[in-house]
């Protein structure tokens, strides 16, 4: 497994919303600022898909990330089979004044896993700036 997290200053509500939202979730899910995320859908229940369209901002490459949610605990934790059948779990640990989001993901066998946990981190630190800056 692969693991990320990042710790944000906000309230676990507006976290959760922002991450199971497609009108919050194209505002942040990108690892760079030359790509961006044009569409996204959720549909938030056991048995239930998200899709997240990626894509280069010129026009060269896109592709869709999705997966279907196994375990949703509101506010705490989501579980997820990804499209490759690699599992995902992401919890939400509420602090008091802030919140620590933490991805584990298997590893995909075509990049480095260094390279995965950096874009998966780099997305996760867009997410961070994201909330802190436009959801307060």
């Amino acid at each position: 497994m692969i693991e990320v997290s990042t710790t944000i200053h906000s309230s676990i509500q507006k976290v959760w919303d922002a991450w199971t939202t497609p009108e919050h979730i194209v505002m942040w899910n990108f690892a760079s600022p030359e790509w961006c995320c044009p569409k996204a859908s959720v549909d938030l229940k056991v048995g239930g898909k998200f899709s997240h369209t990626m894509a280069s901002k010129d026009g060269n490459y896109q592709f869709d990330f999705w997966g279907t949610y196994v375990t949703i605990d509101p506010l705490v934790k989501l579980e997820v089979v990804l499209g490759d059948e690699r599992k995902l779990f992401v919890t939400f640990q509420d602090n008091g004044t802030s919140i620590t989001v933490t991805e584990q993901f298997e590893p995909e066998s075509m990049n480095d896993v260094e390279l995965q946990r950096s874009g998966w981190q780099a997305i996760l630190n867009e997410f961070k700036s994201y909330v802190e800056r436009e959801i307060q």
